[in-house]
């Protein structure tokens, strides 16, 4: 019930009040979650690039439709997908898991090869789209732990994705943007949504039961 009390709170914050700053530990409980969140076969093929720095944010927003929110929050979280699936970082994962379980199967092994088999048959795009599905997961973990510590965040894709990459210099490491997520709190005396109630579809127009 306190899950559910703290989803009902939350909503996408359109003004964030610059002076005040999540505290670290708020932030770096936010990022272990999304850490531990499920990814296809455990590859997490996604990483997180967390600007706090003034001037880059303020480049970021000239790209992203001046949405105060990235300049005004706290912390700005990046969600950048692998560009594509290679044999490199699949065996890196695998060979990780190795090391970290002290353990090597047949069948894992024979699931590597199927999985190194079936994405280097599709093209870098199809791979991408895959990662990039990926990194939404995370952001829907990072939406709860927010929540869950009071923190306010919005989710955006309202943003130059190829503008940002070359900013951050992602296309060096084999990343693409893919959303981007602000933290902060709400700046409740000037944020015309946050006293409005929560919409959503009832429930019986939203959940089909099968027996």
């Amino acid at each position: 019930m306190n899950l559910l009390h703290k989803l009902h709170w939350r909503y996408a914050t359109k003004r964030m009040d610059p002076t005040k700053v999540v505290p670290k530990e708020k932030v770096d409980r936010i990022l272990e979650a999304i850490r531990l969140t499920a990814s296809s076969s455990g590859l997490q093929p996604y990483e997180l690039i967390l600007i706090t720095n003034p001037s880059l944010r303020e480049k970021i927003r000239l790209i992203a439709r001046n949405q105060s929110q990235i300049t005004d929050c706290s912390h700005l979280i990046v969600f950048a997908a692998w560009d594509n699936y290679t044999a490199e970082r699949i065996n890196h994962v695998f060979d990780f898991t190795i090391d970290i379980r002290n353990y090597r199967s047949a069948d894992r092994e024979a699931y590597r090869q199927s999985l190194l088999n079936s994405f280097s048959q599709q093209d870098a795009e199809t791979n991408f789209s895959h990662t990039a599905k990926q990194a939404y997961i995370g952001l829907g973990t990072a939406l709860i732990a927010a929540a869950i510590e009071e923190v306010d965040c919005t989710p955006m894709e309202g943003f130059d994705p190829f503008a940002l990459d070359e900013i951050l210099n992602l296309k060096e490491k084999g990343l693409r943007s893919v959303v981007l997520l602000p933290l902060g709190y709400r700046n409740a005396a000037e944020d015309w949504l946050v006293n409005l109630k929560k919409v959503r579809k009832p429930m019986a127009n939203f959940v089909t039961h099968i027996e």
